[in-house]
């Protein structure tokens, strides 16, 4: 095919099919002059074509282009930015400065866009220093994009200085400033902009409205939210989003019914705000009157069962989402709520399901996911598998090393436990209190009573507060070592409370010991506290037979045989 007729076929819009076949002919002729023309017809012809496999196609031609020319690279880089590959977009603009090729504006704002999405200050400060020496000062969407960049920086002094210098201010520069302040907390100064705004747009008013929602000022936000002449979705979900922040789910479903019309953003944070407050009924009814249900909304629901303990219902979901009729992909927010249900459930079998899932679709683990594999399998008593992913994260957080620590002391594992504990703690990462249930579980099987007495005394040094389940596993940690005096005590002195793990982990202490008084003690207290239980009693029982008091042994086992109730045989606090 003669060269003017492919330059006249990359002026038109054309299929994927079209645009391979031109892109084998620029290859096979060698071509290369036309490869900047046509990464930019892909681009402009992407609306129609899957956004994943034109990105990589885009990406694939830039990395092998030979001839480099601002305009297309420019097209690229705003096209990365569209589809959210920032760390891309700011890679390719790097490369067309080391190449010598000047960039243009519109490579300069959209690498503005993605060095404040991945949050690297000084790669903005350096385009910024570019906007002066190619002389973009006077364009105004650029001076837009350095007043956006500085205020997601937090840098709002420089934002305004720049905003200040501006020569044609538009609404999208007064509404990058305002969002700035919004951003920064600063509400009342963000309330003089917005009433000094010579023209207001939805934006300005939504982001004014979602600054008083954010503060919990409620009031303000609903009685600017009155003033709206125009309102759109957006408007609606920053209210209800508001009020369910303020965990005022009423008047959050209030403005959820009054919706003229809703999408999927209103539905997810009402499933969301549900699942916090635990009323998992309200948020099925939620995702069930919805007809047109998309990814997100299946996270929404499926996140929502397996924190509130319905992991059964999590996965049925799950595998509702994977039937071929709904053609909706998991993502990994949804591979990462069915690994929690498979972790709940102790189901290393649906779990592995979901890893070869994964391998198949070609899903990258991240460090969220492997997170959650750690926990499955730790809870599910496959601990190698479980440091094999540990080891394999790039940042080891709080979330990560509490699984690790907690699975390592539930498969008694406790040396292991510890030593992840002290590499965490010299690693500055502070414990949560899901670290210290599992560390104190791992003191307990280990029976370090010293080192456990100075973990749990040590937790208001990161302003942490021992729960009744913490109280519980020291109880148990100082029964089995004999300290049931000191045990006692400490139930005693305890701010909240005591439910009858705690006293039933002192019974056994004392059926251990055989310590007639405090068990007859812990036995009235957890026959106060779960009446219908008859593990309690066959405990009592023991320690009188041991003390020889077979009477009252004969009387409790005569009980127990009279209600009707198998006894458990054994149980733990920890």
């Amino acid at each position: 095919m003669h060269i003017s007729n492919l330059s006249t076929l990359l002026n038109k819009f054309l299929t994927i099919k079209q645009l391979n076949q031109i892109h084998s002919l620029i290859l096979i002729n060698a071509l290369n002059h036309l490869e900047p023309i046509l990464v930019r017809q892909i681009i402009v012809s992407s609306g129609s074509f899957h956004q994943t496999h034109i990105t990589k196609y885009v990406k694939l031609i830039l990395n092998h282009m030979q001839h480099r020319d601002v305009s297309p690279l420019g097209y690229a880089i705003r096209f990365l930015c569209q589809h959210s590959q920032f760390q891309d977009a700011v890679v390719l603009y790097v490369q067309l400065q080391s190449s010598g090729v000047f960039p243009n504006t519109y490579s300069v704002s959209s690498s503005l866009k993605a060095y404040g999405k991945i949050n690297y200050k000084v790669g903005g400060i350096s385009v910024h220093a570019q906007v002066h020496k190619f002389g973009f000062d006077g364009v105004v969407y650029v001076q837009t994009a350095l007043l956006d960049f500085y205020s997601k920086m937090g840098d709002i002094r420089t934002a305004h200085k720049v905003f200040d210098e501006m020569s044609g201010k538009n609404v999208v520069s007064w509404n990058c400033v305002l969002s700035g302040y919004v951003k920064y907390g600063d509400l009342d100064t963000a309330r003089h902009v917005f009433d000094e705004m010579p023209e207001r747009d939805i934006v300005s008013w939504n982001v004014m409205v979602s600054g008083y929602g954010r503060a919990g000022e409620m009031d303000r936000a609903y009685a600017l939210f009155k003033e709206m002449s125009e309102r759109s979705s957006s408007s609606w979900n920053v209210m209800i989003r508001g009020y369910i922040d303020c965990r005022k789910m009423e008047l959050a479903r209030g403005f959820f019914d009054a919706m003229p019309q809703r999408n999927s953003i209103s539905c997810i944070s009402m499933i969301s705000g549900y699942s916090k407050c635990g009323d998992v009924e309200s948020a099925e009814e939620i995702f069930d009157k919805e007809q047109e249900k998309d990814q997100l909304l299946y996270n929404a629901m499926i996140a929502c069962y397996a924190q509130n303990g319905r992991p059964k219902k999590a996965l049925q979901l799950f595998d509702e989402m994977l039937q071929p009729t709904l053609n909706i992909r998991p993502d990994k927010m949804t591979l990462a709520s069915a690994v929690s249900a498979c972790s709940q459930l102790g189901d290393l079998e649906f779990g592995s399901r979901i890893e070869s899932y994964m391998s198949d679709v070609g899903i990258r683990m991240d460090d969220y996911l492997s997170t959650a594999l750690i926990d499955m399998h730790a809870k599910s008593g496959s601990i190698d598998k479980a440091f094999e992913l540990f080891h394999g994260l790039q940042k080891k957080d709080i979330v990560a090393y509490s699984a690790m620590i907690l699975g390592c002391g539930i498969n008694g594992r406790g040396n292991d436990a510890v030593k992840l504990f002290e590499e965490m703690m010299d690693s500055n990462v502070a414990p949560n209190l899901a670290t210290i249930t599992g560390i104190l579980s791992a003191y307990n099987h280990a029976g370090l009573v010293e080192e456990g007495y100075r973990c749990f005394n040590s937790m208001q040094k990161y302003g942490l507060f021992p729960s009744v389940d913490h109280y519980a596993i020291m109880v148990d940690l100082l029964g089995k070592a004999g300290r049931l005096e000191e045990a006692c005590e400490l139930i005693k002195k305890m701010p909240v409370q005591p439910h009858s793990g705690v006293w039933g982990a002192l019974l056994l202490a004392c059926n251990l010991h055989n310590n007639l008084e405090l068990g007859e003690i812990a036995a009235a207290k957890c026959f106060e506290l779960e009446p219908d239980s008859t593990g309690y009693r066959s405990l009592l029982a023991n320690i009188y037979a041991y003390s020889g008091r077979w009477d009252e042994a004969k009387r409790l086992r005569e009980d127990i045989q009279e209600s009707g109730i198998n006894k458990v045989p054994g149980c733990s606090w920890t």
